[in-house]
């Protein structure tokens, strides 16, 4: 028996409260219940039991409190009714919103946004020095406006080092102006010194791409909506161990692993980290050196929960982001993924209907794996596609690049390159495309034609 005073193996899991909110004219990629869903996942991947939730669909925001103050009445009665401990936003809190809502509900109940939760979870889930970085410089650039009210010292302060961290002490009263502004010039230096460490990081990782570019091994970035299934994916076709768990954010740190495609060639596929709706801009600057490995990949595989209810709006979410990180003009080949979880042929079948050329798989039990990588295959190695480039002289090495894998149509020389047409293996399609004559300056295009 265990001893009557002994403490317990673990602490336990603070009482979350939710609170979603729709501007009409602002409707996100997912309806408004089911971000809050969505919000759920998050609060419990970070440790927290939400207790309940509460939404409003407003037409404009309370310019103090974001929401109305009938609401905000109600939601302080459920606060105290549920004894919840956090309150968490589905969307990023303004500073002023944050200090107001404090106000509101004191000491007694830290106020959360949906980015401190990602923020948290990204810090519990770094398990590199590189992802430890880019967490902790997240976490910097989303805390400084907030110090205004919410003191915390850097001593307290989480980087990466994982643990319930929350909002890094949100609610917590300062000694005042004074120490406000030593913690500020604190923080600044930090984040130099953070984003200094992480262009070190950049110029590695670019020049190991450099290198892997000479080595001609075409690289696929596997990219998704988080908790696709991208992870165990990568673990199926390469005999990996990378961790995957049934939640938001279990991989956080890229893989890359070298799979042999059908017909002996090769290829190295690089896991990167999910994707969501209302992805933190700072996750996305801070995160820059990692993201970096999908713009420079030679195909992506958008891996898809097919049996997800919103699954075509988080491949949208997915797509809008490759736009923002200019991975756009990279071809795409699309996994719906998890079809062992269909029960009947039909509900598969409605699930392809949304994407007609999309690969069914199972990361799971291995099913249509070898479709995938013959699918692959082709993409890289055997489909060809028209193009039409204009490279500088100094690029020799992709002009011979295209004379030995392309089929060359055309060749004409100007005073300030090679324009050369034809048609390229998908594989080199991205080292080509910011060449796309098609997209030469109108200016560019004139003084080549004087």
């Amino acid at each position: 028996m265990p001893k009557k005073n002994a403490l317990p193996t673990t602490l336990p899991r603070e009482r979350a409260f939710l609170v979603g909110v729709e501007i009409r004219g602002e409707e996100g990629l997912l309806p408004l219940e089911e971000s809050l869903d969505e919000l759920a996942l998050l609060s419990a991947t970070a440790g927290l039991n939400v207790v309940g939730e509460a939404t409003q669909r407003l037409q404009s925001r309370n310019p103090k409190t974001l929401i109305g103050k009938g609401k905000l009445e109600e939601v302080q009665a459920l606060v105290e009714e549920t004894r919840a401990e956090v309150l968490v936003f589905d969307d990023e809190l303004s500073p002023r919103y944050q200090r107001e809502l404090e106000e509101v509900f004191t000491d007694k109940v830290r106020v959360l946004d949906r980015t401190a939760l990602i923020l948290d979870i990204f810090a519990q889930h770094a398990s590199t020095h590189e992802g430890s970085l880019q967490v902790e410089l997240a976490q910097y650039e989303y805390r400084l406006p907030r110090l205004t009210r919410a003191w915390t010292h850097l001593a307290r302060q989480a980087g990466g080092g994982g643990g319930r961290t929350g909002n890094g002490g949100v609610g917590l009263r300062g000694p005042g102006e004074k120490q406000l502004e030593v913690d500020r010039r604190d923080i600044r230096r930090r984040i130099d010194q953070l984003k200094g460490e992480l262009e070190k990081v950049r110029a590695h990782r670019g020049r190991y791409r450099e290198k892997r570019k000479r080595a001609r091994i075409p690289v696929v970035a596997l990219v998704g909506y988080t908790n696709a299934g991208k992870s165990t994916l990568l673990n199926r076709i390469a005999g990996a161990d990378v961790h995957t768990a049934d939640q938001l954010f279990a991989t956080l740190d890229p893989t890359t692993r070298r799979v042999e495609l059908t017909g002996g060639r090769v290829a190295l596929f690089t896991d990167t980290v999910g994707f969501i709706q209302k992805l933190p801009t700072a996750l996305v600057a801070a995160f820059r050196a990692t993201l970096e490995e999908i713009a420079e990949a030679e195909l992506l595989l958008h891996v898809i929960d097919s049996t997800h209810p919103s699954a075509l709006a988080q491949s949208e979410a997915v797509l809008e982001t490759l736009a923002d990180l200019d991975a756009e003009h990279i071809p795409i080949l699309t996994v719906l993924n998890k079809i062992d979880r269909f029960e009947n042929p039909d509900e598969q079948a409605q699930a392809q209907s949304d994407y007609p050329d999309a690969i069914p798989a199972s990361a799971l039990t291995g099913a249509g794996m070898d479709g995938l990588l013959a699918a692959v295959h082709r993409k890289l190695y055997e489909a060809f596609t028209p193009v039409s480039v204009h490279l500088p002289f100094q690029e020799g090495a992709l002009i011979a690049l295209f004379h030995e894998y392309g089929q060359v149509e055309k060749v004409e020389h100007t005073r300030r390159g090679v324009r050369m047409e034809g048609r390229l293996p998908g594989r080199l399609l991205a080292r080509f495309a910011p060449f796309d004559a098609n997209r030469m300056p109108l200016a560019l295009e004139a003084e080549e034609e004087e």
